[in-house]
């Protein structure tokens, strides 16, 4: 099968059924590449609003570069992964000091951005202008691997180098490269989807291997399930006499690197007296709040909510990174979604 048949049927299925009316669809560089971070393991329907927030107080990326990092993480709050925001944060920052204000052109430039990936790079330079880059996100592997009927894990360094001749060769030419890389992610995110694929509905069906052997649910081939492991913490949430609770800001590595949450200790039985060492207060512990998990992708945690009195503060022994939030500040600030929905309800 050449190349032209298959970008051709992907092109016309896209002129009809594909996505055109998503807020990023633009040539805009900046809107373009803040839509992709948005979009790595994030679904549309929750990256729109996001997104338009976001463009609301960061128009450009001078901007963003110009922003502090806290107002970055708290409009990227309860979207997940913060370690996007964080490097978007920093790609600003490269864009306006290496490159002058101006977004570079080419996928290997582009890649140099901190947290930018080649099949991301490839993307923006597509859509911004109309490079022709081959991409390589999770819709276009599972579609490639069922379509070629390719075995093997496709994070398998062999498995992905394969994948990736096998886009480059099905690149077309000319001026439809921005509706064909488009084409492909709405093909794997609507038709060619990870369970129950729609492929009655699929342009590619009359050569797809999986379809013709039944091999759907086995392509692209599953990872091994593994147990994940679960975690406990309890967190303090200390009140002041003017209602106002306690957060502490993280290392900016690791877990909700960079955002606000509340004091954690191993036990309710050590809160007092961790208190009184890692944050310099004297605590009266009230209530203990209804246990609630957190999923992340590689453990489970079950927070405990203690809930707890300021007596007095011993400013000597207080740790830095702490400071009082009243509960509407403490929500319009970069935190997690576990303390998100805490404080809401």
């Amino acid at each position: 099968m050449s190349a032209a048949p298959f970008s051709r049927r992907l092109l016309d299925w896209h002129a009809t059924h594909g996505r055109h009316d998503l807020p990023w669809q633009v040539s805009d560089p900046y809107r373009v590449w803040l839509s992709e971070i948005m979009l790595q393991q994030t679904q549309v329907i929750t990256v729109i609003p996001y997104y338009q927030r976001f463009l609301e107080r960061f128009p450009d990326v001078a901007s963003l570069a110009a922003a502090p990092v806290d107002d970055v993480l708290a409009l990227w709050s309860g979207l997940g992964y913060y370690t996007r925001a964080r490097n978007l944060h920093k790609a600003a920052q490269a864009v306006i000091e290496r490159h002058g204000g101006a977004f570079p052109r080419s996928p290997a430039a582009i890649s140099e951005l901190p947290g930018i990936g080649a099949s991301t790079a490839a993307a923006i330079a597509a859509f911004s202008f109309n490079t022709r880059a081959a991409i390589l996100d999770g819709n276009v592997k599972r579609v490639l691997a069922r379509w070629a009927g390719i075995d093997g894990l496709v994070a398998q360094k062999a498995i992905e180098k394969q994948l990736w001749a096998l886009a480059e060769s099905l690149l077309p030419d000319g001026p439809d490269m921005p509706a064909y890389t488009q084409a492909q992610m709405d093909l794997g995110a609507t038709v060619c989807t990870p369970k129950k694929p729609a492929c009655l509905a699929c342009p590619l069906q009359d050569d797809c291997v999986a379809k013709r052997d039944g091999r759907q649910a086995e392509l692209p081939t599953p990872k091994p399930k593994k147990i994940i492991p679960s975690k406990t913490t309890v967190m303090l949430l200390i009140r002041d006499g003017a209602g106002r609770i306690l957060l502490q800001q993280r290392p900016p590595n690791g877990i909700w690197g960079g955002l606000w949450c509340l004091p954690e200790v191993p036990s309710t039985l050590a809160a007092v007296a961790d208190a009184r060492a890692q944050l310099g207060c004297e605590i009266e512990l009230d209530e203990t709040g209804e246990d609630f998990v957190h999923v992340f992708s590689h453990y489970r945690l079950t927070i405990t909510p203690q809930y707890a009195t300021l007596l007095r503060e011993i400013p000597q022994a207080r740790e830095a990174g702490l400071q009082w939030f009243a509960i509407p500040d403490a929500l319009a600030a970069g935190i997690p979604k576990p303390l998100r929905s805490l404080l809401e309800r």
